[in-house]
């Protein structure tokens, strides 16, 4: 009995090791993504009021878990049984991402290029009208798009181990994908608030110390409106890339004919293409619907 209960302890410590190293190479290989996650996900988490900053990004964080709860056995099934079913639902993704990235910048330039500033304000206020549950909505929506891709590229580096392993890497993945990304954000979030916290530190301090204190405190207060700034055209840059690059790789004919480019930049211009298309199809449906 003693020596059943080892060798079932040593199949599990095998099995652990053997998940241990396959997660790390399913983590390199979902590293670039991850980086897109994160700035999507910044992106879509900030221009909250400093008092809503962390209950919204624990909101989309739930909304993150939930969304790989349902994730994780679908990609199983559909590996296991239709994974023929698996590139289309990528696809499906994909022009949801560049949807979103081309009309940011529809938004971007129809603010740029408004009329006057009246009508800019105008443009500035409906924008903000948006409630928050709207935005959490919305930004749900997006992880989940990124977490396929997350969980499938996750998977692809395990396709032919035992379903043990794939289970425990693709967790393992889609942990790191969650807590890691949104952990950051809500760090990047609250930068404001640690200057204001170094700043009035520093005020009880004296001599070099607190003159350092200060300055850091206050680098940190100036810089998160750039650091959003940043965050939102990265994320819309991230979203045009991942989604673009669902259809360079995986379509063929795409592929071949953006060959002569560098990936980066064959993934920005179809995502850019689909994304229009898409952005012109929808306005072109509202058109008709309000004749």
């Amino acid at each position: 009995m003693p020596s059943g209960i080892f060798a079932i302890l040593d199949d599990i410590a095998m099995l652990l090791d053997d998940a241990s190293a396959m997660s790390k190479i399913a983590a390199k290989k979902t590293a670039g993504i991850l980086g897109d996650d994160l700035a999507v996900n910044a992106e879509k988490a900030t221009g909250f009021h400093a008092s809503r900053e962390l209950p919204v990004i624990w909101a989309i964080t739930k909304g993150s878990v939930l969304n790989k709860i349902i994730i994780i056995p679908a990609a199983l099934f559909l590996n296991a049984y239709i994974p023929g079913l698996i590139v289309p639902v990528l696809l499906l993704g994909g022009a949801y991402l560049c949807f979103e990235g081309a009309e940011k910048i529809h938004e971007w330039l129809a603010h740029r290029f408004a009329k006057n500033a009246h009508e800019e304000d105008s443009h500035q206020v409906a924008a903000t009208k948006l409630s928050e549950k709207d935005k959490i909505r919305s930004a749900v929506r997006t992880d989940f798009i990124l977490s396929i891709e997350i969980i499938v590229i996750a998977l692809e580096s395990v396709r032919d181990q035992q379903l043990a392993i794939q289970i425990l890497v693709v967790s393992f993945v889609a942990l790191l994908a969650t807590v890691g990304v949104y952990g950051l954000v809500a760090l990047l979030v609250k930068l404001d608030d640690m200057g204001f916290y170094l700043v009035q530190y520093a005020q009880s301090l004296t001599g070099t110390m607190s003159g350092i204190l200060t300055k850091v405190g206050e680098l940190l207060i100036a810089s998160l409106p750039k650091i959003i700034r940043f965050l939102e055209f990265v994320g819309t840059l991230a979203m045009l890339l991942v989604g673009g690059g669902m259809y360079v790789h995986h379509i063929e004919m795409i592929h071949d004919g953006l060959h002569f480019m560098p990936t980066m930049l064959a993934n920005l211009f179809a995502g850019l293409i689909v994304g229009f298309v898409f952005l012109f199809i929808l306005h072109s449906v509202k058109k008709t619907k309000e004749t």
